[in-house]
This record gives C-alpha cells, sequence and structure tokens, in this order.
C-alpha cells in the first residue's frame, strides 16, 4: 500500500518526506517548521487512526511532508506501526528520524530498519538539551558514522538546529544521498574490539550505537539501581502507593486551597456582587435578567462553576502529573503495573492512557492507538468512558465531597478503582484477540526543571478555558434558558420518580441529569447549591461519576469503534451509573 500524498501541482517536483520517531518527541513541532500553516490532519485509508499531511516548497520542489504516527518499533503489532510501515512501502524519498537525544536506543532501532529497508534517511536528534542536562552529551559525529547518514541535533521547542536540519533535507532533496550500506555496528562491538557473533539483531545493533555514542554518567549506577528499585514489586509497590498518595494529597490540598482561600472569597464576596449590581441597574427583573443572575445566571454560574469551583482542581492535576511525567516516573510506574494489568487484558503501558483519561477522555483514548491491538483499545476506551472521570469532572466531584470530608472522596475514587478492575476481567474473559506485547522508553530520572512546569501549566489552563470553560459556559446559557423558560423542569419531572424513589435524592435532582448530557460535570456542579445530606451528596457524586460521556467523547468512541460501540457504551456508563447510585442510597438508607 502507498502513503497518501497530496494532488501534483503543475510546473513543480514532487518529493515526499516521511517523519517517523517514537511517540512525543517533537515530531509535531519540526512538521510544523517544516510545513507551517498549509498542512491538514487525515484519517489514513481504512483506519482511524490520524496523520498530518502538508506541503514544503524550496527551489523549484513542492515536496509533500508526512507526520507518521509515532511509534516504537516497525514490527507491525498495532495500527500506528502499520500504518508506519505501510507508508515506507510507498514512494518515499527521505525519511527524517526524529529522534530522542534523552532517551536513544528506541529511536536509534527504529532508524536501523529504515537503513535496512535501503531508503534515504537522516536523523534529527532532538532534546538534547534534556540529555546534556542529565549529562549525556551525545557524539554527534561517532552517531551519524555509525548509522552511516546525517544527524542534526534539534531542540525543537525552542527553533534550535532547525535551519541546519532544513538545509540538509534541502541538499539530500537535491542532489541526492549515497546507497546506504549496513552501519558499523552490525558488524563491530561498540569498543571496537572485534565484531560480534550471533548478535545481529536490530535492538542488540541500537543498543551498542546508544552505549558507543552517549557517556555513561557519573551516577549512572546508582541511576540504575534507582530504576530497578522502581520496577519490581518490592520496594517498587509501596513506592508506587506512596507516590500516588502524594500526588492524591497534591491535587486535592492545594485545589481545595485556591478554591477556598483565594477564588471563592473573591468571586463572592466582589465580583459577583458588582455584576450583580450593575445587570440590576441595567436590565429590569423578568426573564432576560434571571437568564444572566438568576438560578442558573449564565454570568454567575458561567464564572463560578468552571474557573472558581474546577480550574484550580485542573491546575493541580496538571501539576502533579507533570512532576511524575517529567521526572521519569510514569514509564517505571507502566513497567511495575504490567503483571496486575496483564489480569485484566491490559499491558502497563495502558497504565499511561488511563492517567491521561483523568486529564481528558478523548486523550486517553486516541493515546492507546500506539499502545495495542484493536481489543486492547476497546477495554481501555470502555473503562475509561465507565469509570475514569475527566479532570472537570474530577473538580466538580472533589468540590463537592471535599468539605464534607476527604474520606468521601477517597471512597469514590475507590468505587472507581473497584468497577475498572471488575469491568476489565469481564472484558478480558469475554472478548476474543490477541494481546499485544509491552514496549516502552524508560528515561533517565530527572529532577523536573520548574519553567518547563510553569509552561506546561499555562498551556494546560489555556486549553481548559478552550476545551472545558467555554463549553461549560455555553451549557449554562442553555441551562438557563431551558430553566427559567420552564422547560427543563417539564423534562426533569420525567425523571423525577427514579431520583427521589430509587436514588432518594430531591426532586430537582432531576435537573443535572439532563445537564450532564451536554457535559459531564454539570451532573454534579448544580448539586452544590442543594441541601443535602452525606449520604445524598455521595449518591449523587456516584451518578456524575459513571453517568454518560459528554457529546465530544461519545463522537470520539464512534470514530474510533463505530456508532455501535459509541451507543453501547452510552448506555453501559448510564446503566451503572443508575445502579450503583441506587444500591447505595438503598442501603445507607438502611443505617
Amino acid at each position: 500500500m502507498r502513503c497518501h500524498r497530496p494532488p501534483r501541482v503543475r510546473g513543480t517536483r514532487k518529493r515526499t518526506v516521511l517523519l517517523i520517531g517514537p511517540p512525543n518527541v517533537g515530531k509535531s513541532v519540526i512538521f510544523n517548521a517544516l510545513t507551517g500553516l498549509d498542512a491538514s490532519v487525515a484519517n489514513y485509508a481504512g483506519t482511524t487512526v490520524e496523520f498530518s499531511h502538508g506541503l514544503y516548497r524550496f527551489d523549484g520542489f513542492e515536496t509533500a511532508v508526512i507526520d507518521v504516527p509515532g511509534t516504537y518499533t516497525l514490527t507491525a503489532t498495532n495500527d500506528a506501526e502499520r500504518i508506519a510501515t505501510s507508508m515506507l512501502s510507498g514512494d518515499v524519498d527521505l525519511v527524517v528520524v526524529v529522534a530522542d537525544a534523552a532517551n536513544l536506543e528506541t529511536s536509534v532501532a527504529i532508524a536501523l530498519q529504515i537503513a535496512d529497508r535501503r531508503i534515504p534517511n537522516i536523523v534529527a536528534l532532538n532534546r538534547v538539551d534534556i540529555a546534556a542536562r542529565k549529562g549525556a552529551e551525545i557524539d554527534v559525529d561517532a552517531l551519524s558514522r555509525l548509522l552511516n547518514t546525517a544527524v542534526v541535533p534539534t531542540i525543537a521547542i525552542d527553533g534550535t538546529g532547525l535551519h541546519t536540519l532544513k538545509q540538509t533535507i534541502r541538499e539530500i532533496l537535491t542532489r541526492g544521498e549515497p546507497d546506504l550500506t549496513e552501519t558499523e555496528a552490525t558488524t563491530e562491538r561498540a569498543d571496537d574490539t572485534g565484531p560480534v557473533e550471533g548478535r545481529n539483531d536490530v535492538w542488540t545493533r541500537a543498543e551498542l550505537i546508544a552505549s558507543e555514542v552517549t557517556p555513561p554518567p557519573a551516577n549512572r549506577v546508582g541511576v540504575r539501581y534507582g530504576s530497578r528499585a522502581l520496577v519490581t514489586p518490592w520496594p517498587g509497590l509501596p513506592i508506587a502507593a506512596g507516590v500516588l498518595a502524594a500526588a492524591f494529597a497534591v491535587i486535592v490540598g492545594l485545589g481545595m486551597g485556591l478554591r477556598r482561600f483565594i477564588l471563592l472569597p473573591v468571586s463572592r464576596e466582589f465580583l459577583f456582587p458588582f455584576l450583580q449590581s450593575g445587570i440590576t441597574q441595567v436590565i429590569g427583573p423578568g426573564i432576560v435578567r434571571n437568564v444572566l443572575i438568576g438560578e442558573y445566571g449564565v454570568v454567575i454560574k458561567g464564572i463560578e462553576w468552571p474557573f472558581t469551583l474546577v480550574l484550580p482542581y485542573v491546575l493541580s492535576f496538571y501539576l502533579a502529573m507533570s512532576l511524575l511525567e517529567d521526572s521519569g516516573y510514569l514509564p517505571r510506574l507502566a513497567v511495575l503495573l504490567d503483571a496486575t494489568f496483564a489480569r485484566i487484558g491490559l499491558r502497563g503501558s495502558h497504565s499511561i492512557s488511563l492517567l491521561l483519561g483523568y486529564g481528558c477522555a478523548i486523550p486517553g483514548i486516541l493515546s492507546s492507538r500506539a499502545m495495542g491491538t484493536r481489543r486492547e483499545r476497546l477495554i481501555v476506551a470502555t473503562l475509561i468512558s465507565l469509570a475514569v472521570p475527566c479532570i472537570s469532572q474530577t473538580g466538580a466531584l472533589f468540590a463537592l465531597l471535599a468539605e464534607s470530608g476527604v474520606v468521601l472522596v477517597a471512597a469514590l475514587f475507590l468505587l472507581s478503582f473497584i468497577v475498572i478492575v471488575v469491568a476489565g476481567i469481564i472484558m478480558d474473559r469475554l472478548m476474543p484477540g490477541e494481546k499485544s506485547e509491552l514496549i516502552i522508553e524508560l528515561p533517565e530520572l530527572l529532577t523536573p526543571p520548574i519553567r518547563l512546569i510553569a509552561k506546561k501549566l499555562v498551556a494546560r489552563a489555556r486549553q481548559f478555558v478552550i476545551d472545558g470553560a467555554i463549553p461549560m459556559v455555553v451549557a449554562v446559557g442553555v441551562a438557563a434558558i431551558l430553566y427559567e423558560t420552564g422547560l427543563l423542569a417539564r423534562i426533569g419531572s420525567l425523571l423525577s420518580p427514579v431520583v427521589t424513589v430509587w436514588l432518594r435524592m430531591p426532586e430537582e435532582a432531576a435537573v443535572p441529569l439532563l445537564l450532564g448530557v451536554v457535559r459531564r460535570e454539570l451532573t454534579v456542579l448544580p448539586l452544590l447549591d442543594m441541601p443535602l445530606t452525606q449520604l445524598q451528596l455521595f449518591v449523587g457524586a456516584t451518578v456524575g461519576l459513571f453517568y454518560v460521556p459528554c457529546i465530544a467523547v461519545v463522537a470520539t468512541l464512534s470514530r474510533e469503534f463505530g456508532v455501535r460501540v459509541a451507543l453501547a457504551l452510552l448506555g453501559l456508563t448510564t446503566a451503572t451509573a443508575f445502579a450503583l447510585g441506587g444500591l447505595i442510597a438503598q442501603v445507607g438508607a438502611l443505617f
């Protein structure tokens, strides 16, 4: 199968360049530098996996640039690897291997597999700043010699080396490249002491090259020991429990502190009275004023819910995640949990997808593309849709339960964990299909740079405003109109028997169930203004946790797995929410 190209343009010579490398190594940044705004995203034919393609024009050439889905190897064990292999089988003029200088071995293995196919290639050695920060100064000339290709050091995030990379691409496309020969590491040891007997497989060659060009840090023995301690059951599991407990404490403690001591006092004592006074003076009594500052007033609730109740937990969550990610601990957690996840039909690497799901379900679901078979992807998508709350929903749950006691928060997430395990075991036993192998890079342990974490938090906050807060404000506005016209109450009355009898909640709690179809956290946030007992709070939180995924998630599920799967998960989440919520309410009423 040939890779997809943009249509030819008369009067130009068309070439094709592929960008290939592991996930999260900076390919997209380099792709954007080459193509600018002249790029788009499409699904690969016959699949739901997306890739980016654009045009790079120079010296009479119009070059098609394709950002291949991230992959750790070209053995074609999942959709991303199969697509990468398929694209390499097409008419390719040059492959740019975007290598991770901080985790070199996997990138070198990919470069060797491409060289073995006799495809012209160069290496963009990205993240050299991170490699240097941990004392791994890579010998670029030696790497170029051993790979028998040009190697260009880059720091894509700030543009370092990208001009040289563009010049190198131009030179190869215009002048051509000599025939590729076997790399030196195929026939020689890394220390040049003699031939390697029986060790010519790709991964052995990659290991030899990586060790040849990367001098060991002075504390390598300690680092290796630390890595072993983190990926073995003892003491890895107690350490993991402590790390996750600390992350939970950061999320709850920092989020609650920002909310209780800064944002809520400022908004309720100063901002909201000012806005209410101004609107009251300008707009007289009636439906318009009620829509703005009434029960579901968009001006008040549109600020309070997303920004004063949810945003603090968004920031604290991504702070904790950034610390785990940038320290290099997350891959070790994946290795540690591999045997445990195998019991529910997954690999340890899928723990990263689940953790991403706590930020947003969509990237959590999409990240599984390069982490296993369709069977495993469907299990991951089901678990995320069913029992993994996104950060907006998590913030709403924290806001609802935290002030009544951290024990309720812990109990809710323990319930979520139990459902994940039970659902995973059931799906593993019922679903046929193959299982993948665990392939994951273990970076060196690092102290996360404060400047980088600050940039991430700013980016995440901006993303939350665009993808979370603005849609929530729109949903609140629609709810305000429906509420003030009486339509929301009429529709909600249809659900009131289930709400009052089965869930043992007040009748007005039926209204949030309708709002939750638009935004999942809106199932929870209106409960903040209702006089509820601790049992009712926990029942409402349980329903909100397992309730229907938001519209964007349903659309993603439909695109990735088909409409029938999306509708089935919609029914599963709704049934689970009402079944567990009602069961807790009925049992709790007995005590």
